[in-house]
């Protein structure tokens, strides 16, 4: 009779070791290798790849862990990576941002024509006191003005009531400012900012009384020795009048400076260091400024403006450095 074993053909005795060396237990189907398992023979994955577009995923099933299915993205508004905003900032469109600094200067229009309005009833008063002080003469030796336009006297007085309208909207333009900054400054930035405003009011006041009491005379001065033996002095009353109000009103933004490099190093906008460094390009800077502003045939106001604003600059840094700060 054939062999019992033979007719099943790869059947063994189960107590008999395998050739192989390994066991059956290795081959169980409880314990079958991924390869044989249902998903993969059907070629599915229980993780499908995720679609992305290069900047975040957009499909695939990915789950953000969520449960919706889309990522998560930070807050614009919220603090990430230690950047923070100001308390009060907030979003708005341009167009409301423009709105309301027209509206803003409109307020600064109104009280600089106030103050012009006034200045007109006092204007020929004005006139009068500016022109026998400017001069380096004893009241009874001071040229008298010249007129030779029709309406040359009345756009002096309106030229001169506007420069006291310049002095009453300045406080007012500074703090306009303020207001309109004031969303996207921080506390301490409001707080510098608020110590400006009367600060701003008093340097402006100190470079009209400067330029009135010693620019003006010694330039004059210098005119008048520059002309004497030369020609006849006959000063006309709008020319001279439009280089005297030039001068009040530059030297009264001039006197700003200490007061704009305070500002600039305490908000931590540049430093004192930084600005000694760039010395010779602030001084290029403020000697075009004068010779742009307040330029006459002589040459002699831009420069002494010029050298006023290096003063107040070199000055300024001298005490930063005093008081030790870099």
């Amino acid at each position: 009779m054939p062999d019992e074993s033979a007719e099943t053909g790869n059947s063994a005795d189960p107590d008999e070791p395998r050739e192989d060396g390994g066991s059956d237990e290795e081959h169980s189907p409880s314990e079958a290798s991924p390869s044989s398992s249902p998903e993969a023979s059907t070629g599915t994955d229980a993780n499908p790849p995720v679609e992305t577009d290069g900047e975040g995923v957009v499909g695939g099933g990915h789950d953000s862990g969520t449960g919706t299915g889309s990522p998560e993205y930070p807050d614009p508004d919220d603090d990430v990576g230690g950047i923070s905003t100001p308390p009060d900032d907030e979003e708005m469109p341009l167009a409301d941002h423009i709105e309301e600094m027209v509206l803003r200067f409109a307020v600064v229009l109104l009280f600089g024509s106030a103050g012009t309005a006034i200045g007109l009833l006092g204007a020929s008063w004005a006139i009068e006191h500016i022109w026998y002080n400017v001069f380096p003469y004893a009241a009874e030796e001071v040229p008298l003005p010249h007129i030779y336009q029709p309406l040359e006297l009345w756009l002096t007085r309106i030229k001169v009531s506007t420069l006291l309208g310049i002095m009453v909207a300045l406080p007012m333009f500074v703090y306009q400012c303020y207001r309109f900054m004031k969303p996207g400054l921080y506390p301490h930035e409001r707080k510098y900012y608020l110590a400006a405003v009367p600060t701003s009011v008093v340097l402006a006041g100190v470079g009209m009384l400067f330029s009135y009491v010693l620019v003006l005379p010694v330039l004059f001065e210098y005119f008048t020795f520059y002309a004497e033996g030369s020609a006849e002095i006959a000063y006309a009353l709008g020319d001279t009048f439009d280089l005297i109000i030039t001068l009040i009103g530059f030297l009264a933004v001039v006197f700003q400076i200490p007061l704009f490099i305070m500002l600039a190093i305490m908000m931590g906008v540049t430093t004192r260091r930084w600005l000694v460094n760039k010395r010779l390009y602030f001084w290029a800077a403020f000697f075009g400024l004068a010779f742009m502003f307040t330029f006459d045939p002589t040459g002699m106001a831009p420069i002494i403006v010029g050298i006023t604003m290096i003063l107040l600059f070199e000055g300024t840094l001298f005490i930063l450095k005093w008081v030790g700060t870099e």
